[in-house]
């Protein structure tokens, strides 16, 4: 059975469950402020852990794996929460490589009506520093309304490289100004603090969530 960490009421109206990224666990700094901040918006939200990063715990150190070997996971993940009494409309997404592989396994998931949406925080469009090894042909014909939230000084992916990406029109791109990979800004450069991008992100998230769940 997969572990999860709750934040939120266990009646809200949506669930949001997200994976971590590739190298930082489900309770890391950045994953655990954005859990806290959407769950004080109403959004009750669920994380949890692929088995390499989880081994981790236990002083089994691995390699973060191909991201497409562990959408299995991600999907028994589903499976795992609404095993646990998990009931309603539900989103899942992710910490970079967490929400590319939910983006993997969306369209799956959308079509049999279990999720309503995906939710991406700093989609890796592409390795740092090699802008042609794209991962996004799956995202051309993306159906799942979709959300992404993305750092302008993104080295994964900035505003002028995503420009050229054929992209599904389900496809929603939050840009905040001057956020790196972890959505952080130079408070001395943008004007913009750590807190202020995460206002806008949970605003940003509790608005879309409502129009597609109507």
């Amino acid at each position: 059975m997969t572990h999860f960490l709750f934040d939120g009421s266990d009646s809200a109206d949506i669930t949001i469950l997200l994976a971590h990224g590739a190298g930082a666990p489900m309770d890391s700094a950045s994953m655990a402020a954005t859990a806290k901040a959407l769950a004080a918006a109403g959004l009750r939200v669920a994380r949890f852990e692929f088995h390499y990063m989880a081994a981790r715990r236990y002083g089994h150190r691995k390699p973060p794996p191909r991201a497409e070997t562990v959408n299995p996971e991600y999907v028994k993940a589903i499976a795992d929460l609404r095993a646990k009494g998990v009931t309603g409309p539900l989103v899942i997404g992710g910490k970079s490589m967490g929400g590319r592989v939910a983006s993997m396994v969306a369209d799956e998931m959308f079509s049999k009506g279990e999720i309503a949406g995906l939710i991406c925080l700093g989609y890796p469009f592409h390795p740092p520093a090699k802008p042609t090894q794209l991962r996004t042909k799956h995202l051309a014909g993306l159906k799942t309304p979709t959300l992404i939230c993305q750092g302008t000084r993104d080295e994964f992916g900035t505003p002028d490289e995503v420009a050229t990406y054929d992209l599904s029109d389900s496809i929603e791109i939050l840009w905040l100004e001057d956020g790196d990979h972890d959505l952080k800004p130079r408070k001395s450069i943008s004007g913009f603090s750590t807190a202020d991008h995460l206002k806008s992100l949970t605003k940003a998230v509790k608005a879309w969530t409502g129009r597609i769940v109507g």
